[in-house]
């Protein structure tokens, strides 16, 4: 039978994909630096094998036949998947991919070198040159997937997406945005003119951390029999569904940063955990894009970590750790602060979304070509004055480089972030109107029914169904910014 050569297939290919994502994730947190050019040539050898199984020329002819087969339903959407899968390894010729992966290497080193003298003018043949590589790779995508050549590009994070859903409901966010960050700002001062902020600097312990760290990743539900806490430069979550490796990192004089990392990586970490294991070997049982990751990921991380009722029982549980005693008034001003700033990734979760749209917008532009990457910085800057009132002119750091994505040509990433936090929102509210009694259960620490919820909508799906139809099936409606901004409103809106 076809299908058992493409069963076959996929348990040698999960085996790969397990040596990489082991291989990277010790690579990031326990490799020697002496380790790194051998580790390199074993990764690169290991990826050039996956890569050779899984565009072989055969499979092709495998997934035809297949669909002539006796299968069952479960079969039936795991040949889907493999179609998807195998259409998007193959539809870029071998010299193209080859030679976009030499530029991408040596734009983003470029960039790490550039970023850090604020080096515009020297960085822009770089970027040049890799979007004219991504309007080439998305043509040839386009013509394979049958889609605008953006969509395309997004298809390769969140299969099912299309600019045309997405755009009009960023489009009422951002209004939303432009008018409610000041107000969300007056709210917070009036606060702060009733009390003032207490510091919550000191001198925490990293064993302390860690200690805290691994006892709320056990409360939300992390596996610990199935998975590891580490530390990074930059947290994140690797490793394999069996055996999740996620890191934070510490500082001394404050311990709510690496709390809230562990917290968003165990978001994702409990996504892998409970994927459907008989599926593990095929295409459809892996998570469903990067958008839908990140609403796991936020989910815990903004949704339950930033709500007060998680607060009411995670108060007691630092002081344990940390010997500190603080009350929710003390804490809460530090959990739900807001600040306009220039940084992406130090935004708060009401500033966050119009760095992310500003980014879809330039990015779709630029692929286009309706954009030059000559006029980035000043496009870049009219759309910071006019969303976040801030300006990165003199700047180009803190502007168009201060991103990877660009330089390392991952062009169509930038949506599922904002697309994750109006999901996580979503989902929580639907999960609400299913359990209203779930910020009672947070309050005293019991995460099993908002689990059971999650487990049963989406982390059992896999990648059964596409993003929007995922969502939708999850919560009973396509995908609406109405449940982020009322989070929002509810959240920040008043003193």
């Amino acid at each position: 039978m076809s299908f058992a050569r493409l069963d076959d297939l996929g348990h040698k290919l999960e085996a790969l994909e397990h040596a990489l994502a082991i291989l990277g994730a010790d690579e990031a947190t326990h490799m020697a630096v002496g380790g790194g050019e051998k580790r390199a040539e074993a990764m690169a050898a290991l990826a050039g094998m996956y890569h050779r199984q899984a565009t072989a020329p055969e499979i092709a002819g495998w997934i035809d036949a297949a669909k002539g087969e006796n299968l069952n339903d479960e079969q039936q959407a795991a040949l889907g998947e493999f179609e998807r899968h195998y259409t998007n390894l193959t539809c870029l010729p071998a010299e193209f991919v080859e030679r976009q992966t030499a530029a991408r290497m040596r734009s983003e080193q470029l960039w790490r070198d550039l970023r850090a003298k604020g080096d515009w003018s020297s960085f822009q043949p770089a970027l040049e040159g890799i979007v004219a590589l991504v309007r080439e790779e998305a043509a040839m995508r386009a013509g394979a997937l049958g889609l605008d050549p953006y969509d395309a590009l997004m298809e390769q994070y969140d299969p099912g997406n299309r600019a045309a859903g997405i755009t009009p409901v960023f489009a009422e966010l951002k209004t939303f945005l432009k008018d409610f960050v000041p107000k969300a700002l007056a709210v917070q001062e009036e606060r702060l003119a009733k009390r003032a902020l207490k510091p919550l600097s000191g001198s925490y312990a990293i064993d302390r951390q860690r200690e805290l760290g691994l006892a709320m990743m056990g409360a939300v539900g992390f596996d610990l029999t199935h998975g590891s806490l580490s530390v990074s430069h930059h947290p994140f979550c690797g490793g394999v569904p069996s055996d999740v490796r996620i890191t934070t990192r510490y500082r001394s004089d404050e311990f709510l940063s690496a709390m809230m990392g562990v917290l968003h990586e165990a978001g994702h970490a409990l996504y892998e955990q409970n994927l459907p294991q008989a599926w593990a070997h095929w295409p459809l049982g892996k998570a469903r894009g990067m958008a839908i990751h990140e609403s796991q990921s936020l989910f815990v991380e903004k949704q339950l970590g930033r709500n007060p009722a998680f607060w009411r029982w995670a108060l007691p549980i630092v002081e344990k750790h940390l010997g500190e005693d603080w009350s929710m008034d003390d804490i809460l001003p530090h959990i739900l602060h807001v600040e306009r700033g220039l940084i992406r990734v130090d935004a708060d979760e009401v500033t966050y979304p119009l760095h992310v749209i500003l980014r879809y917008e330039l990015e779709q532009d630029l692929v286009s070509g309706r954009l030059e990457v000559a006029d980035l910085p000043e496009a870049w800057d009219a759309g910071m004055r006019e969303y976040l009132g801030l300006s990165t002119i003199d700047n180009p750091a803190d502007g168009p480089m201060q991103d990877v994505h660009w330089p390392s040509g991952a062009f169509g990433y930038f949506p599922s972030y904002t697309l994750g936090a109006m999901m996580a929102a979503q989902q929580w509210a639907a999960l609400v109107r299913d359990h209203p009694d779930a910020n009672d259960d947070i309050a005293k620490g019991d995460f099993s029914s908002v689990n059971a919820w999650r487990r049963e909508r989406i982390w059992s799906q896999g990648s059964r169904w596409s993003t929007p139809d995922l969502l939708e099936r999850a919560t009973g409606e396509a995908l609406e910014a109405r449940h982020f901004i009322g989070h929002l409103k509810q959240r920040y809106g008043s003193a």
